[in-house]
């Protein structure tokens, strides 16, 4: 994996590099996920993958609605 040096703006924002956009499919306006790990990581995620990932959890083991919310909250701390 390769990263990119960027900065943060006074009020928050941070570019996502065109490469990664392009790779990972993020156009102007999607939505994505953003986590942050115990050890201090932050990841941003596209929402799609974020979603199949959920889905692929979700049929491992049956599991009512209540808890596919819970695992949805959780995993966007």
């Amino acid at each position: 994996m390769h990263g990119f040096h960027t900065k943060v703006s006074s009020n928050g924002r941070i570019i996502i590099p065109a490469q990664f956009r392009k790779e990972l499919g993020i156009k102007a306006g999607d939505e994505v996920v953003i986590s942050k790990s115990d050890n201090g990581e932050i990841r941003i995620t596209s929402f799609e993958y974020a979603l199949r990932r959920l889905q692929e959890l979700a049929r491992g083991k049956p599991m009512g609605t209540e808890e596919l919310f819970k695992m949805r909250r959780e995993e966007t701390i």
